[in-house]
């Protein structure tokens, strides 16, 4: 008897969407825009022509772009698409991930991701550790004395205090404990705001969690550490 594996179902994010709608809609066909989205919450984005103007979130789409055929940005678009989203919790991210890769004109700034970690240093880190390796390829095993101190001094730029990520959060060092695959992975996050996991310095909860896990990894969720109450709690309760 053969043994059927059930796939979970995996729901989208994205649940609906119109694009490059002619503005010319709120006058001409309003119910039947009404009827079709109602209040729903989601992302939009305002274009001119064929180039993206403005890019924006809101709790209720309809009234949000309508919204905009007479404030500041009117005149500026004549074409919109919106995208209806599932759960509110990601909206605004979703919106920052587009500004950040489009720039539309009309947004003033890049948009933050104050909850995920710049991988730019760690991937320096990495390039650099691969490079020492390929060097001690060439000269047989061994290094000039100037590359390696060197490298020392930039490994130690690399974790000087204000550099981790846990540095604004913290005032002393603590432990942390992460679970994955039924096993306990234990570390320190130093008073610098460093990780000390098997003997190697992270400056973020991801890159110590990828040590960890072999896998790329949400750090601040995997991570816990003890709260004032003596209660394990995810690192990401340090933000809040």
């Amino acid at each position: 008897m053969s043994k059927r594996i059930r796939k979970k179902k995996v729901r989208s994010l994205v649940i609906g969407h119109l694009e490059r709608i002619s503005s010319k809609i709120f006058s001409d066909f309003p119910k039947q825009l009404t009827d079709l989205i109602g209040k729903q919450h989601g992302v939009y984005a305002l274009y001119k022509g064929s180039r993206l103007y403005y890019v924006g979130l809101a709790t209720n789409l309809r009234g949000r772009i309508k919204q905009h055929l007479r404030d500041k940005h009117a005149g500026k678009w004549d074409k919109f698409s919106l995208y209806l989203v599932r759960k509110a919790d990601h909206i605004k991210e979703l919106e920052t991930l587009i500004m950040r890769v489009a720039k539309p004109a009309g947004n003033v700034g890049g948009g933050r991701l104050p909850k995920a970690d710049n991988l730019k240093s760690e991937l320096e880190a990495n390039i650099k550790n691969e490079q020492i390796k390929q060097l001690r390829g060439l000269l047989g095993g061994r290094l000039p004395k100037k590359a390696i101190k060197k490298r020392t001094s930039r490994v130690k730029r690399q974790l000087a205090p204000g550099k981790p990520t846990l540095a604004p959060y913290i005032k002393k060092a603590f432990r942390i404990q992460g679970t994955y695959k039924g096993k306990t992975y234990k570390a320190v996050v130093n008073k610098s705001g460093s990780i000390r996991f098997e003997g190697k310095l992270y400056n973020s909860p991801s890159m110590a969690g990828k040590a960890a896990r072999k896998r790329s990894t949400n750090g601040w969720t995997f991570w816990k550490y003890k709260n004032a109450k003596g209660e394990w709690v995810k690192l990401d309760e340090l933000r809040k």
